[in-house]
């Protein structure tokens, strides 16, 4: 999730899986997650179709080579876009195949296992895990966010997300920058009064500003 819709650079990787975080567990719905979604795992970003499992990838690679194509070019929209990123075995620890298997596993344990992991973010209070569990509690204690009328807010705004969730006498706000520089959002609101629930900075913005990747839920 984090490659393909946030930012897997070292630099926003964790602000911006906390966003999307932030962002399933305020809309109506359920949720749903792949797992390692919860740590903010990357897409593997297989160089060679020797790499590839999924059945899709392998059949295009061979469509694209019949066809005289780039077969590069697929490969490299499939860094993104493959199937097998999200099938990838999951990263409990620093150990050899991530703690995953002693075997040898069906698909390449991403390399970068030995920082991104369950077990280093387990004691890690501000770990992208850690605001997942975070997050998930906070849904479950305020039905306005399950059961809450949604109303878009400042929506031609290209940069930033920003709605309402409304019920009975509560009224939620919530602003998530998807862009990697500060963006501005009018939210109609003098959010200075608000009420600050959540935030994925340690100082979370109330200027109506919102710093790379921020995610905020207000109160109104």
């Amino acid at each position: 999730m984090v490659t393909r819709w946030g930012n897997d650079a070292p630099e926003f990787r964790e602000l911006s899986s906390k966003m999307l975080t932030t962002f399933l567990m305020t809309m109506r719905s359920t949720p749903y997650y792949y797992f390692g979604d919860e740590l903010g795992m990357t897409n593997v970003k297989f160089d060679k179709i020797e790499d590839y499992q999924d059945i899709m990838t392998i059949n295009l690679h061979k469509l694209f080579q019949s066809e005289g194509r780039d077969v590069n070019e697929l490969l490299e929209s499939h860094k993104i876009t493959g199937r097998d990123n999200g099938r990838t075995p999951f990263q409990w620890n620093d150990s050899e195949n991530g703690g995953f298997t002693t075997g040898k596993p069906w698909l390449t344990v991403n390399p970068d296992y030995t920082e991104i992991n369950a077990a280093a973010q387990e004691s890690d209070e501000n770990s992208v895990l850690n605001y997942f569990r975070k997050t998930v509690r906070f849904r479950k204690e305020n039905l306005v966010l399950t059961f809450g009328k949604y109303t878009l807010v400042d929506k031609d705004n290209p940069n930033v997300y920003a709605y309402t969730r409304e019920l009975d006498d509560r009224k939620l706000l919530i602003l998530l920058n998807f862009t990697a520089r500060k963006s501005a959002v009018n939210t109609g609101s003098d959010v200075r009064q608000a009420k600050m629930l959540m935030g994925n900075y340690p100082a979370p913005s109330t200027d109506g500003e919102l710093e790379p990747y921020e995610a905020v839920i207000l109160e109104l």
